[in-house]
């Protein structure tokens, strides 16, 4: 698994526990049985396209998408050639609301990551067709380190929470910080309040007010 030396230093006592050892058996042992996504070179693909410390805006998702051809390590984000799934749908709905700008076709966000938008899922690998399989392994305790890590940071980040999974995380997150909770973008609960909650306005806004260059939200 490749992860960015800044990050690793950071996390580096997190990669040497018990915990994450019993984590490595796991996949080993689920390696050995299925198919596992993201690839292993994909697994730290959040980290390795965001520096910590550019780090602007902070986006967790639940687990990687579990059909071929999808997961690539950046949460709501699939591979170019791929269709774009039901929630990035809804997001790009409302993003093309929120700012009256078109988004690109592609549903690979990494033009995004690549702005400083770490796209972090909880659990960072999932069994093929099997949504949460890797859930409760220890996959948990290195996302949380890793938002406590950018929580105590003094420059103002921007947190987008939907969903009860992600909005978990709200306690641990300092008051310097602008946190956004609405539901998650899937089918089943953006009509609750995810389309019209204009977080990608309200992020622009806060980053514009704190000195840092808005996100391209395309």
């Amino acid at each position: 698994m490749k992860i960015r030396k800044s990050w690793y230093e950071l996390l580096k006592k997190d990669f040497e526990s018990d915990s994450f050892k019993k984590l490595q058996e796991f996949l080993a042992d689920e390696n050995s049985r299925y198919t596992i996504y993201p690839s292993e070179e994909n697994i730290f693909s959040a980290l390795n396209a965001v520096p910590f410390d550019e780090v602007k805006v902070v986006i967790i998702g639940q687990d990687p998408y579990h059909e071929p051809g999808q997961a690539h390590g950046l949460a709501f984000s699939v591979q170019g050639n791929t269709a774009i799934p039901p929630s990035l749908v809804n997001i790009y709905k409302e993003i093309e609301s929120d700012l009256g700008i078109k988004c690109e076709k592609s549903g690979d966000l990494t033009r995004w990551a690549k702005q400083g938008v770490l796209l972090l899922n909880t659990t960072l690998t999932v069994r093929r067709g099997q949504a949460n399989s890797h859930r409760g392994h220890g996959w948990e305790e290195i996302t949380g380190r890793i938002i406590d890590l950018l929580s105590k940071r003094e420059k103002p980040l921007v947190f987008l929470l939907w969903g009860s999974n992600a909005q978990a995380f709200a306690d641990r997150i300092a008051p310097q910080h602008l946190v956004l909770k609405a539901p998650h973008p899937s089918p089943l609960s953006a009509y609750r309040g995810f389309f019209g909650c204009k977080h990608f306005s309200k992020c622009n806004d806060f980053l514009k007010q704190n000195n840092q260059t808005e996100i391209d939200w395309h």
